[in-house]
Protein backbone atom coordinates (compact mmCIF):
# COMPACT_ATOMS: atom_id res chain seq x y z
CA UNK A 1 0.00 0.00 0.00
CA UNK A 2 1.10 3.53 -0.72
CA UNK A 3 -0.39 4.39 2.67
CA UNK A 4 -3.07 2.94 4.92
CA UNK A 5 -6.51 4.44 4.43
CA UNK A 6 -7.35 6.86 7.21
CA UNK A 7 -9.99 5.87 9.74
CA UNK A 8 -13.19 7.46 8.50
CA UNK A 9 -12.42 7.11 4.77
CA UNK A 10 -15.85 6.88 3.15
CA UNK A 11 -17.11 5.19 0.02
CA UNK A 12 -20.56 5.87 -1.38
CA UNK A 13 -22.64 4.45 -4.21
CA UNK A 14 -26.05 5.80 -5.22
CA UNK A 15 -28.25 3.95 -7.68
CA UNK A 16 -31.84 3.16 -8.56
CA UNK A 17 -32.98 -0.43 -8.09
CA UNK A 18 -33.46 -2.03 -11.50
CA UNK A 19 -34.84 -5.46 -12.40
CA UNK A 20 -31.29 -6.84 -12.55
CA UNK A 21 -30.84 -5.97 -8.83
CA UNK A 22 -34.00 -7.81 -7.75
CA UNK A 23 -34.82 -11.26 -6.47
CA UNK A 24 -35.43 -13.89 -9.13
CA UNK A 25 -38.51 -15.33 -7.40
CA UNK A 26 -40.84 -12.33 -7.73
CA UNK A 27 -43.85 -14.34 -8.87
CA UNK A 28 -47.35 -15.16 -7.62
CA UNK A 29 -47.76 -11.85 -5.80
CA UNK A 30 -44.20 -11.67 -4.43
CA UNK A 31 -43.00 -8.12 -5.18
CA UNK A 32 -39.73 -7.44 -6.97
CA UNK A 33 -37.31 -6.23 -4.30
CA UNK A 34 -33.57 -5.57 -4.04
CA UNK A 35 -31.85 -8.92 -3.45
CA UNK A 36 -29.38 -9.67 -0.68
CA UNK A 37 -26.76 -11.13 -3.06
CA UNK A 38 -26.78 -7.91 -5.09
CA UNK A 39 -26.63 -5.85 -1.90
CA UNK A 40 -23.53 -7.80 -0.79
CA UNK A 41 -21.80 -7.41 -4.16
CA UNK A 42 -22.44 -3.69 -4.38
CA UNK A 43 -21.32 -3.06 -0.79
CA UNK A 44 -18.09 -4.96 -1.50
CA UNK A 45 -17.54 -2.93 -4.67
CA UNK A 46 -18.13 0.33 -2.79
CA UNK A 47 -15.58 -0.64 -0.12
CA UNK A 48 -13.08 -1.84 -2.74
CA UNK A 49 -13.31 1.38 -4.73
CA UNK A 50 -12.98 3.54 -1.61
CA UNK A 51 -9.51 2.18 -0.82
CA UNK A 52 -8.25 1.76 -4.40
CA UNK A 53 -6.39 5.13 -4.32
CA UNK A 54 -4.27 3.84 -1.41
CA UNK A 55 -3.01 0.79 -3.33
CA UNK A 56 0.08 0.26 -5.44
CA UNK A 57 -0.53 -0.54 -9.16
CA UNK A 58 0.12 -4.27 -8.54
CA UNK A 59 -2.28 -4.48 -5.56
CA UNK A 60 -6.00 -5.13 -5.23
CA UNK A 61 -8.25 -5.76 -2.26
CA UNK A 62 -10.35 -8.88 -1.79
CA UNK A 63 -13.20 -9.49 0.61
CA UNK A 64 -12.43 -11.83 3.50
CA UNK A 65 -15.30 -11.27 5.94
CA UNK A 66 -18.83 -9.93 5.84
CA UNK A 67 -21.39 -9.66 8.58
CA UNK A 68 -24.63 -8.14 7.32
CA UNK A 69 -28.20 -7.73 8.46
CA UNK A 70 -30.61 -7.05 5.60
CA UNK A 71 -33.30 -5.26 7.60
CA UNK A 72 -35.94 -4.05 5.15
CA UNK A 73 -37.17 -4.57 1.58
CA UNK A 74 -36.52 -2.02 -1.15
CA UNK A 75 -38.80 -2.01 -4.20
CA UNK A 76 -37.92 -1.80 -7.85
CA UNK A 77 -37.41 1.86 -8.82
CA UNK A 78 -36.29 3.09 -5.40
CA UNK A 79 -33.03 4.97 -4.88
CA UNK A 80 -30.45 3.29 -2.64
CA UNK A 81 -27.38 4.84 -1.01
CA UNK A 82 -24.61 2.46 0.05
CA UNK A 83 -21.99 3.79 2.47
CA UNK A 84 -18.76 2.18 3.62
CA UNK A 85 -16.52 3.71 6.29
CA UNK A 86 -13.03 2.53 7.27
CA UNK A 87 -13.06 1.74 10.99
CA UNK A 88 -9.73 -0.11 11.42
CA UNK A 89 -6.56 -0.96 9.54
CA UNK A 90 -3.91 -3.46 10.54
CA UNK A 91 -1.11 -4.44 8.20
CA UNK A 92 -2.74 -5.39 4.90
CA UNK A 93 -6.25 -5.66 6.36
CA UNK A 94 -8.91 -2.95 6.24
CA UNK A 95 -12.18 -3.15 8.21
CA UNK A 96 -15.33 -1.24 7.30
CA UNK A 97 -18.69 -0.36 8.77
CA UNK A 98 -21.24 -0.73 5.97
CA UNK A 99 -24.82 0.40 5.59
CA UNK A 100 -27.52 0.83 3.01
CA UNK A 101 -30.49 3.18 3.00
CA UNK A 102 -33.36 3.64 0.65
CA UNK A 103 -35.52 6.74 0.41
CA UNK A 104 -37.43 5.80 3.56
CA UNK A 105 -35.22 3.86 5.95
CA UNK A 106 -32.07 1.97 6.85
CA UNK A 107 -32.21 -1.28 4.88
CA UNK A 108 -28.92 -2.96 5.87
CA UNK A 109 -26.07 -2.63 8.34
CA UNK A 110 -22.94 -4.60 9.08
CA UNK A 111 -19.20 -4.93 8.85
CA UNK A 112 -16.82 -5.96 6.10
CA UNK A 113 -13.10 -6.79 6.01
CA UNK A 114 -10.84 -6.64 2.96
CA UNK A 115 -7.28 -7.91 2.54
CA UNK A 116 -4.81 -6.13 0.29
CA UNK A 117 -3.07 -8.63 -2.00
CA UNK A 118 -0.36 -8.50 -4.66
CA UNK A 119 -1.87 -9.56 -7.99
CA UNK A 120 1.09 -11.74 -9.05
CA UNK A 121 1.22 -13.74 -5.81
CA UNK A 122 -2.55 -14.13 -5.80
CA UNK A 123 -2.60 -15.29 -9.45
CA UNK A 124 0.10 -17.90 -8.72
CA UNK A 125 -1.90 -19.22 -5.77
CA UNK A 126 -5.03 -19.49 -7.91
CA UNK A 127 -3.06 -21.20 -10.71
CA UNK A 128 -1.79 -23.87 -8.29
CA UNK A 129 -5.38 -24.68 -7.37
CA UNK A 130 -6.46 -24.75 -11.02
CA UNK A 131 -4.10 -27.58 -11.97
Amino acid sequence: MKSAPKIGTVGELRFVVEARHCIDFATDGMPAVFSTPNLVGLLERTARESIAPFLEPDERSVGTELELRHLAPTPLGAEVILTTRVIHTEGRTVAFQVEARDEQELIARGSHVRAVIRVGSFARRVARKSR
